[in-house]
């Protein structure tokens, strides 16, 4: 079986039952709901103990719990740019602030990145009298680059300086 196989079972099995992703994610707990529904659709593994809770849940096989607890290869979007409207949106929004984003983090921070390992995310609706508003928050480490080969008195990674 390859992931992509297990991923369409868990979303055949989640149809069939009528459950939302809120139930899933209760029953598996322990860690982030976003990260057990990215790990549900392929792109992040379970800790042991998660993907013990989602056989469970699900009545997969121990093949298929170990398959949960793997590290899978991620990216999951078929075609650039995207096709669904939806991740479309995301998309654009890179092609639109990406460079602003960019110069405001590089400003703030130095030379470096935003990691998405070491990154926590949480989404929530947000009410509104205009129509509810998706409300996103990301929050990844800086990473500075290492200025590698540097001499006396050269800083060894891109912090901002004073």
């Amino acid at each position: 079986m390859k992931r992509e196989d297990l991923t369409e079972k868990l979303l055949d099995i989640k149809r069939e039952k009528g459950w939302t992703w809120k139930h899933i994610q209760d029953e598996i707990g322990g860690i982030s709901p976003i990260l057990i529904t990215a790990a549900c659709m392929g792109q992040m593994k379970l800790p042991k103990a998660q993907a013990a809770k989602a056989a469970a849940l699900f009545g997969l096989t121990q093949a298929e719990e170990r398959m949960l607890n793997e590290a899978p290869y991620r990216g999951s979007i078929p075609s650039m740019p995207p096709t669904d409207p939806l991740i479309y949106r995301f998309y654009e929004l890179v092609m639109v602030y990406g460079t602003t984003w960019k110069e405001l983090i590089q400003e703030e921070f130095g030379d470096g990145i935003m990691s998405a390992i070491d990154f926590n995310m949480t989404m929530e609706r947000e009410p509104n009298n205009k129509g509810d508003r998706v409300k996103m928050n990301l929050s990844g480490k800086f990473l500075p680059y290492k200025y590698y080969g540097n001499e006396e008195g050269v800083p060894e990674y891109g912090f901002k300086e004073s």
